[in-house]
């Protein structure tokens, strides 16, 4: 029996539910990368539809029609142009939201132009009786010329529907909606008579688009059939209201709504969440829950991952026979792995939160909130979604800045966002706040390290704004630009959609560090088990006429704790953390963390990892000693005083709340800004800041 395959694309408007009826179809069978050449998201996922059908899934980034103002938006049309794409969906399934049909019915018209096979789905329909809306269902499916599926996914109706409807996808009328030609039809008779063998819409996207398709070039299509911009936009929007005549004709008898009937609670929940006073206490209230929740619901199992992979270094240590090899993984690979794997459950919670709020509705509205405030600073309302975006990772975040049409203001936006504390930043959070803030309650209720970690949230953001600030002042930003954001309804979030948020976001977030971390591990390994000259080589001879010129005791645990300590100092990792030594010295820091905070220029989690294995090249002791435990006992060999201590650690958060370490976000931003000019002065800039922050902090603290 031969697999018959199907391409689909889901295609819709932001928030009408289209990633929870991907979800639905995929479960976790879904790959997520990037489209060539370009670094705005793919989601493609598969569906067993029957024994021998299946489906490739591919989840379009959000538009509100064809009419493309971003990046984003001109994927899609790229993609519904291109016939020879391996993409292109043998058929289209538009998502829309029965509160919002008039609009979303805008982007189903221009589909139907291209005459590709298409199913209208109405999400949301759980909604209808309480919102007082009924549908003409044939009636409606006879005006659109097409098949139309009733989809709730919150209760997991009309998923099986969709499926039959997308395996009979054959049998669905290609034929347009309506007629749109008509806005102009000399200039459209005489663009059919140039170009007889295409689609009439898909040469006036072309003309209209900065998009190709096929082997036409959009130039040529040009030269022939010569309309000035403004022309073109005008009949763009003859274009629009003849849809929008089409539409609400149809919605006259296809839709009734009976507002008297509805029982809605939006309006009134609106009132309070984004009010101008207590919508800021709510927010503020909201996010001091998380940073109390991140800290207080994964000691449990932070300290199980601690202590396992203690146990698992120690086990190879004693089990496996000894030479390079078990040294390497005990020393290396296992500590290294585990200085990352520790912080999964704080990780995972962070998205948890994350997902919730955007999932129930809410982020919308603090995206209202904060735009109040980023029009003060120069930035625009569109900044806050980068911005709040930088809280998982800033790579995507800066990639988001696409949206903001001007060039200054998306400039400031995308230099000020690294500031923004990122999931990378939480390890190094974790551990510096769990070592040097006591785990006390304040009003018996707060845990003082959950405050701590929200105010280095907050420090972040507030250095953004500051930021944004000054750079609108120096690059003297005249012209501004504002968002008009969508508030999309209340509703309770989907715990399919928030779990395979997180985990996949989890997953991204693991695999991406661990990469770094393995290889950098390996590394530091070597560095640190290896080292040039007699003093390495000969560190027990000098170590044990060491002590026996100072009468110390010959206890064998002793010696080797010496000797370890000494051939870590002479190592080559020895040698380059001594050798920067007298510049991080007056921000509180040994040598060893010097390597940490070098190394983790490559990535900031990179930081813990680093030193676990750092300690574990350095210390014989098969004692079970957690990463926590190690940088505990640490102290300076002259003083004997412990080298995290509050000073310390003060300074080290402040360096990581202010500094660029990050090579991936570089990178990004020389992508975005076509410029190697913009993130060097960027890396300067926070280098030299959090250099600065953390040296007042130290002197002033110690």
């Amino acid at each position: 029996m031969s697999i018959q395959n199907i391409t689909v694309a889901l295609i819709g408007n932001p928030n009408v539910g289209k990633t929870s009826v991907f979800n639905q179809l995929t479960g976790l069978k879904q790959q997520v990368g990037n489209y060539p050449g370009i670094t705005v998201e793919k989601k493609l996922g598969f569906s067993k539809l029957t024994s021998n059908i299946k489906a490739n899934i591919l989840d379009l980034p959000g538009t509100y029609s064809l009419n493309a103002s971003s990046i984003d938006e001109n994927v899609v049309i790229e993609l519904l142009l291109n016939k020879n794409d391996k993409l292109y969906p043998d058929v289209a399934v538009v998502i829309a939201d029965v509160e919002n049909l008039k609009r979303n019915l805008l982007l189903f018209t221009q589909i139907k132009d291209l005459e590709i096979p298409t199913i209208l789905v109405i999400n949301m329909t759980d909604r209808m009786k309480a919102k007082g809306i009924t549908l003409n269902i044939p009636y409606l499916e006879e005006q659109l010329r097409t098949k139309i599926v009733l989809v709730s996914t919150r209760k997991g109706i009309g998923i099986d529907d969709l499926k039959n409807q997308i395996i009979d996808y054959k049998s669905l009328s290609t034929e347009p909606c309506l007629n749109a030609s008509v806005i102009d039809t000399v200039y459209f008779d005489k663009l059919r008579t140039a170009f007889p063998n295409q689609l009439l819409y898909k040469l006036w996207l072309v003309i209209t688009q900065d998009v190709n398709f096929m082997n036409l070039e959009r130039k040529g299509i040009e030269s022939s059939m010569t309309k000035s911009h403004s022309d073109l936009k005008r009949l763009q929007q003859k274009e629009t209201i003849k849809r929008y005549q089409f539409i609400n004709e149809s919605l006259k008898i296809g839709q009734k709504i009976d507002s008297a009937n509805a029982s809605d609670l939006r309006s009134k929940l609106d009132k309070v969440l984004t009010h101008k006073i207590f919508g800021y206490v709510i927010f503020l209230g909201i996010l001091f829950v998380i940073f109390q929740s991140i800290f207080d619901w994964s000691s449990v199992p932070m300290e199980f991952i601690d202590k396992t992979f203690a146990n698992l270094a120690n086990y190879t240590k004693n089990h496996l026979a000894s030479g390079e090899f078990t040294d390497l993984l005990s020393e290396g690979i296992i500590p290294g792995i585990g200085g990352i794997v520790i912080f999964i459950p704080q990780i995972a919670f962070l998205f948890l939160f994350i997902s919730v709020l955007e999932e129930s509705g809410y982020m919308s509205r603090v995206v209202f909130l904060m735009d109040k405030i980023m029009r003060r600073y120069g930035l625009s309302g569109k900044s806050i979604v980068p911005l709040i975006s930088g809280t998982a990772c800033a790579i995507p975040a800066i990639m988001s800045a696409r949206n903001i049409e001007n060039w200054k203001e998306r400039l400031i936006t995308i230099l000020v966002t690294p500031f923004i504390t990122c999931s990378a930043r939480l390890p190094v959070y974790a551990i510096l706040i769990s070592l040097i803030i006591p785990e006390k309650r304040l009003f018996g209720l707060f845990s003082l390290q959950g405050a701590t970690l929200m105010t280095l949230y907050l420090l972040g953001f507030g250095m953004a704004i500051f930021s944004a600030y000054i750079l609108n002042k120096i690059l003297k930003l005249k012209t501004k630009s504002y968002f008009v954001v969508e508030m999309p309804n209340y509703k309770l979030p989907l715990f399919k959609n928030v779990g395979i948020n997180v985990l996949e976001k989890t997953k991204s977030f693991v695999a991406g560090a661990g990469k770094i971390i393995l290889a950098l591990s390996i590394i530091l390994w070597f560095l640190g088990s290896h080292g040039p000259g007699k003093d390495f080589s000969n560190a027990k001879e000098i170590i044990v006429q060491k002590s026996i010129k100072e009468d110390k005791p010959f206890n064998s645990q002793y010696l080797d704790d010496q000797i370890s300590s000494y051939k870590l100092e002479h190592s080559y990792i020895g040698i380059i953390g001594k050798s920067i030594e007298p510049v991080i010295k007056p921000l509180g820091y040994d040598w060893k963390i010097g390597i940490a905070v070098v190394s983790s220029f490559a990535a900031r989690e990179v930081f813990v990892g680093t030193l676990a294995t750092i300690y574990s090249v350095g210390s014989h002791n098969n004692e079970e000693t957690t990463i926590k435990k190690r940088m505990e006992g640490e102290v300076y060999e002259d003083t004997g005083g412990k080298v995290f201590n509050f000073a310390t650690g003060i300074s080290l958060l402040l360096f990581y709340a202010f500094a660029m370490q990050c090579i991936s976000t570089l990178a990004i931003v020389k992508k975005e800004t076509n410029s190697w000019k913009w993130p060097m002065i960027q890396l300067f800039f926070m280098s030299s800041f959090a250099y600065l922050a953390a040296l007042v902090a130290f002197q002033v603290l110690k």
